[in-house]
């Protein structure tokens, strides 16, 4: 696993068992365990024609951990990343939420990482911080060429205690433990029945919180597919849809999933 035993990671500060959220997991890294590694996709992205198997994509979680404990991020401390809809950036917050560490997608923001697209480094090379970029080389000798990086990394990650109520993302002013977003997610794998070998097209921004909770954690403790897409209308291969507040609003202009879900409802 990509941590201690699961019983271990629900013990809190002060020793008591904590009640375990979506899918029996109790923090993100749960979610990663090697035996829910296989050969169905785990994420698809259509506009970057990308697609990434559960075992190929847990994997890779594993290394990107790896990689950013290699760059300095450690328990408490920041990373930002650049929201593109790339596999990249989801597999950075997966990485840095292994180790404790927070994950905010405002590439801006202050923080001990900053995971950026090539074409951004320019204008993130004064911004405090170690910086990685993905999607090509870099062009400064200082500056981490991500994918480069991940692919010789160990593809295994080794046990980290975590507490549930540590801190995996913030945005804005707003603060998502590992609790938090697993019970978002919980409730999307509810409300929309999501099951092993269901498709989710997340048709929010990665910048949403939602989208995280709501989308990538949630099909992940399902066992689904995520599929992330850049509109409301769009068809894609998928069973149910996250959807921004707006695209219930007219059902002429609405998704083509069956079953959809407005991720203003998963506000608290």
């Amino acid at each position: 696993m990509s941590s201690v035993d699961t019983r271990q990671r629900q013990r809190g500060v002060f020793g008591s068992v904590l009640p375990t959220p979506a899918m029996d997991a109790a923090v993100l890294g749960d979610l990663l365990a090697r035996d829910k590694r296989r050969s169905q996709p785990a994420v698809v992205v259509p506009a970057a024609d990308r697609e990434m198997s559960y075992h190929d994509f847990i994997t890779t979680a594993y290394k990107s951990g790896n990689v950013l404990r290699y760059l300095g991020l450690s328990a408490d401390a920041r990373l930002a990343v650049d929201p593109a809809l790339r596999p990249e950036p989801l597999l950075a917050f997966l990485g840095a939420a292994q180790l404790g560490a927070v994950t905010t997608f405002d590439s801006t923001a202050e923080a001990r990482v900053r995971l950026v697209s090539v074409d951004d480094e320019a204008a993130h090379t004064e911004r405090g911080g170690r910086l990685a970029v993905f999607g090509g080389s870099p062009e400064a000798t200082t500056t981490t060429h991500w994918e480069q990086e991940v692919w010789s990394e160990n593809p295994a990650f080794p046990p980290t205690e975590v507490d549930p109520e540590s801190t995996a993302l913030v945005a804005g002013d707003q603060q998502y433990s590992h609790r938090r977003l697993l019970k978002m997610a919980e409730r999307v794998v509810e409300e929309l029945s999501l099951t092993k070998g269901s498709r989710l097209a997340i048709r929010t921004p990665l910048s949403r919180p939602e989208t995280i909770g709501g989308g990538l954690v949630a099909a992940l403790a399902a066992g689904a597919t995520a599929v992330f897409i850049t509109d409301a209308a769009t068809a894609v291969d998928a069973d149910a849809a996250l959807v921004d507040d707006a695209a219930l609003v007219d059902d002429e202009q609405s998704t083509p999933e069956p079953r959809r879900l407005a991720i203003g409802t998963l506000l608290d």
